[in-house]
């Protein structure tokens, strides 16, 4: 297995020197080069994230921390994606089409595949529950778990299927957890230790809600999440200690604003303006995809305080801007000088409960000590917000552990009790092989989140965290379509909570930065620059 895994990091080796050399310039990459070659560093982005997954996935089944049988189906399912990727792509990226049909490769593939290893990762995966968990953290997701199934569970449906706003019942025991505070330093109010940053109660908390369901309860704590590690990086000790304790303790929700119609993951071509004028900012301009914005009372706008474009990231910066709660669908805000903030909810396929604004600022007024980081700060807030989206990312992955192992567990179930043809699906040869796929991947991916977190703040994590996003997006909409699959034409009706994973699962690859942007723009890009360096 170590020889199979030698294999795909060799190939993605020659396949990075080869498209460094085709997209560089003057030492560095060229991102005008790097998008002729778009095609070939999306697949290159997705083959080193592979590589990294398959190290993680021996090492653990080596060191016993993951069962043999969903080692060898984990490592098969790894490397026949791989392979797939070559198809068409090989001489692109400077490797031979054979690179990876080695005979540690097939031999691998061929082992991971057999029928009685399938057998074995069912017989292993009975629960998902605890699968490379720590032990330290048991506890932990005991509570998020049990907490999910007696207060979430009950809601979980009629919120999805009536598009409701979430109980007040989940916010405030989530509040009463510390859910709101699990990466705010204690001096703030929060749960972190703050000589040692802990990253994997998140991970951990943020799984088991999105399990019960993403919509109502497993994004909650990501907004939280990405405006504390704003202010914790770059705030003022004044703004750390208005904001972060009400954001830990759950009194004051938080909404993310920086996406713009006709920018999309272009964050840096922001274009609503924040125009100082005296003590106060004015905002101009229009946000979407502000997830949770009228329920929230502080929103964490990016804006350009620079008012020439060709700024870019430079020209940005962090607003913290406090509102009234909104239930509901529709809101608008007025001020005595004139301003206007209107907010309306985007009606979307699935991922229901918090609601996705667009915002419309017209002239909107707040103090100039709403920037993040006080005046000093202006110009950094693409900064700011990237080191926030790195952990946004990660735990964006978590949420898709969470709706995949969702999928799972119902598929499973569904299975040991759906009599078909005078037997039992999951009797059936290609349902243990279905769900075999579905267990090794989902232990793969949960492998995978847990080291991002324990190496989030180093450079090589936050890359991680990229990777380990645009993987698990991606599995979790594939092994809930299987999940739906299993359950036949049951799965497309709304009877079932399955059909509601499907539509949950399909929006992780598309925010916290799109499964294109985050292969071409952060993981190739940036696996290049380190080749050239």
């Amino acid at each position: 297995m170590r020889q199979a895994a030698r294999a795909l990091r060799e190939t993605v080796a020659s396949a990075v020197a080869h498209l460094a050399e085709q997209t560089s310039k003057d030492g560095h990459v060229s991102v005008s080069r790097l998008d002729d070659h778009q095609p070939s560093a999306y697949q290159l982005a997705f083959l080193a994230s592979e590589a990294t997954s398959l190290d993680l996935v021996v090492a653990a089944g080596e060191s016993g921390h993951l069962p043999a049988a969903t080692m060898y189906r984990g490592a098969a399912e790894i490397l026949r994606s791989a392979r797939s990727r070559l198809d068409g792509h090989a001489s692109r990226l400077g490797v031979s089409p054979e690179a990876l049909d080695t005979n540690a490769v097939r031999d691998a593939i061929s082992r991971g595949m057999e029928a009685a290893v399938a057998e074995d990762v069912l017989a292993e995966a009975k629960s998902l529950d605890t699968v490379g968990l720590p032990d330290e953290f048991s506890i932990l997701a005991q509570e998020f778990r049990r907490f999910g199934s007696q207060v979430i569970e009950p809601h979980a449906e009629n919120i999805h299927r009536e598009d409701l706003d979430i109980p007040d019942e989940v916010i405030e025991g989530l509040a009463s957890m510390g859910a709101f505070g699990l990466s705010i330093p204690e001096q703030y109010g929060g749960m972190q230790d703050d000589d040692n940053a802990d990253h994997l109660s998140m991970v951990v908390a943020t799984e088991e809600l999105s399990r019960v369901s993403l919509g109502a309860a497993g994004s909650l704590i990501t907004r939280p999440e990405i405006l504390a590690r704003a202010l914790t990086s770059g705030g003022t000790e004044e703004q750390k200690l208005r904001w972060l304790p009400e954001i830990a303790s759950g009194s004051k929700l938080v909404a993310v604003a920086t996406t713009e119609p006709n920018t999309g993951s272009d964050v840096a071509a922001v274009r609503t303006a924040a125009v100082r004028d005296g003590d106060v900012y004015r905002i101009r301009g229009t946000k979407t995809w502000a997830t949770f914005a009228g329920r929230a009372d502080l929103l964490m706008v990016l804006a350009r305080t620079d008012p020439d474009p060709s700024s870019r990231h430079r020209g940005l910066s962090l607003f913290v801007i406090e509102k009234p709660r909104f239930s509901g669908h529709m809101f608008e805000m007025t001020q005595e000088g004139g301003g206007r903030l209107v907010g309306r909810a985007i009606p979307t396929l699935g991922y229901r409960g918090m609601h996705s604004f667009e915002l419309a600022f017209d002239d909107w007024e707040v103090p100039a000590l709403s920037l993040i980081g006080g005046n000093e700060a202006a110009g950094r807030g693409f900064q700011l917000q990237m080191e926030a989206f790195a952990a946004g990312r990660l735990q964006t992955a978590a949420r898709a552990v969470g709706v995949m192992r969702a999928g799972y567990e119902a598929a499973r179930e569904y299975a040991a009790e759906r009599q078909l043809f005078g037997r039992r699906l999951i009797e059936f040869p290609l349902t243990v092989d279905r769900l075999a796929s579905m267990a090794s991947r989902i232990a793969a991916m949960r492998l995978f989140n847990y080291h991002v977190a324990e190496h989030l703040t180093t450079p090589v994590g936050q890359l991680q965290a990229s990777m380990v996003k645009a993987l698990s997006s991606r599995a979790a909409e594939e092994i809930t379509r299987d999940s739906m699959q299993i359950f036949g034409g049951y799965g497309y009706a709304e009877e079932y909570p399955v059909s509601r994973y499907f539509v949950d699962a399909r929006v992780l690859s598309i925010f916290e930065g799109s499964e294109e942007v985050l292969a071409l723009r952060v993981i190739a890009r940036r696996i290049l620059e380190q080749a050239l360096n």
